[in-house]
């Protein structure tokens, strides 16, 4: 490849780098480390790549620092062996140390062993690639240690109340917004984060679509499957199963009860292949014992708008998802279970002391015994645990006596800045 031609695509990608109108979302950084960014189709990956420049230069990187390349561009044409091309390319033009930004590099058979080298040699580098290709679980493999993964996760509540031009004032939680806040709430609540959303009109459509292109080209295609049947049924019973525990066994007998044939190991393959995609995650049972923790797992879908796709009823699991969801963007992965043992408790966070039961609403006195029932076994064995409920309006004080229960709603929960 011609070192002018990369040149100029260097030179256009500083041009473009801070005339990109971006929403803050919130990330931390390690300042001297490389990363790949992954997650879900769509979710805005290569917006973190721009939002991370953005960043540095606003923390003094020199512009000409910035070397980003976006291997979808039909300009390129590029060997593993000519990637080194990028880093003269820009030695030529200035003598500013690079930092690079790579987005789709998974098109170049062979890149990891020139992101090897990078980082190797100290540069600061950042990769995103498409989830048909390249898989959070292969990263530390592939990259040999030397990147940390950052999954990115669909807008916050906060996230999409930017993008959809909405500021919350300064007295939001005594009730001055309510309207609006509940308007754009619904939204979130019922077609999700992903950000293309925001601006659509016909929202369910292009959720249809979106997940159409995760089940092929995520799933179907990048495992040669030939059959997508039983794939999309072992998806549909998995959005039907949101809020409760699932073993393999109950779900192979959830598929084969609508006709379709599957064995186990099929199964398995199945499940790792949909959590690839990012599509879905999985919590376990903290109770549970560890042969039973692998087997039994409760499971949520990453988005809400692509969960509801599924569903007829989808109120109260539509709130567990989301505060599924949400416990995960604030706590990383494997800090969340539930507990399941002569008590069933949605969520547990050890390291926080922390216990969620989740309730649509506790109006109802049989709702709301059940739900105090459940945190009140549960602070019989951990008595040093916070406990909340969260519901989607009610924001009441609960008498229990003993201790306190902390109710409430779920938008002020995700608007809430503490964890």
């Amino acid at each position: 490849m011609q070192i002018g031609t990369l040149q100029r695509i260097i030179a256009e990608g500083r041009h473009l780098v801070n005339r990109i109108s971006l929403i803050d979302r919130k990330l931390e950084y390690e300042p001297n480390a490389n990363y790949v960014f992954v997650g879900l189709r769509q979710v805005g990956k290569t917006y973190m790549l721009y939002a991370r420049m953005q960043q540095l230069l606003r923390e003094g990187l020199p512009l000409e620092s910035i070397v980003f390349i976006n291997f979808d561009d039909e300009r390129i044409h590029i060997t593993s062996d000519e990637l080194d091309q990028i880093v003269q390319a820009h030695q030529m033009m200035t003598s500013a140390e690079p930092v690079f930004f790579f987005d789709e590099i998974q098109n170049v058979n062979g890149w990891e062993h020139f992101a090897r080298r990078l980082a190797n040699y100290k540069y600061r580098v950042y990769i995103t690639g498409s989830n048909a290709k390249m898989l959070s679980r292969e990263i530390a493999t592939t990259l040999g240690g030397r990147y940390l993964t950052r999954l990115i996760l669909p807008y916050s509540f906060r996230d999409y109340l930017r993008a959809s031009a909405v500021e919350l004032s300064a007295d939001w939680q005594y009730g001055v917004q309510d309207a609006e806040l509940q308007r754009v709430f619904n939204d979130y609540l019922y077609f999700g984060g992903l950000p293309d959303t925001v601006n659509i009109v016909t929202k369910r459509a292009w959720l249809n679509e979106m997940y159409q292109k995760i089940l092929l080209s995520d799933i179907v295609v990048r495992n040669s499957l030939r059959n997508d049947e039983p794939l999309r049924m072992v998806v549909r019973r998995l959005a039907e199963s949101v809020m409760h525990p699932i073993a393999i066994n109950r779900l192979i007998g959830l598929v084969k009860s609508t006709g379709v044939n599957i064995s186990r190991n099929t199964l398995v393959d199945y499940m790792s292949y949909i959590t690839d995609s990012c599509l879905v995650f999985s919590i376990e049972n903290l109770a549970a014992k560890f042969a039973e923790r692998a087997t039994i797992k409760k499971y949520y879908f990453c988005d809400n708008g692509l969960l509801n796709i599924f569903l007829q009823n989808p109120d109260t699991l539509l709130l567990e998802n989301m505060v599924a969801v949400e416990l995960r963007r604030r706590y990383g992965d494997g800090q969340t279970y539930y507990y399941n043992e002569n008590v069933e408790v949605d969520f547990v966070l050890p390291e926080q002391e922390l216990a969620i039961q989740v309730a649509w609403d506790i109006e109802e006195d049989d709702t709301r015994q059940r739900e105090l029932s459940a945190l009140t076994k549960f602070h019989a064995r951990y008595p040093n645990y916070r406990l909340l409920l969260i519901t989607r309006h009610e924001s009441k004080p609960l008498d229990t006596s003993d201790f306190p229960v902390q109710c409430i709603p779920v938008w002020k929960w995700l608007l809430n800045h503490t964890k």
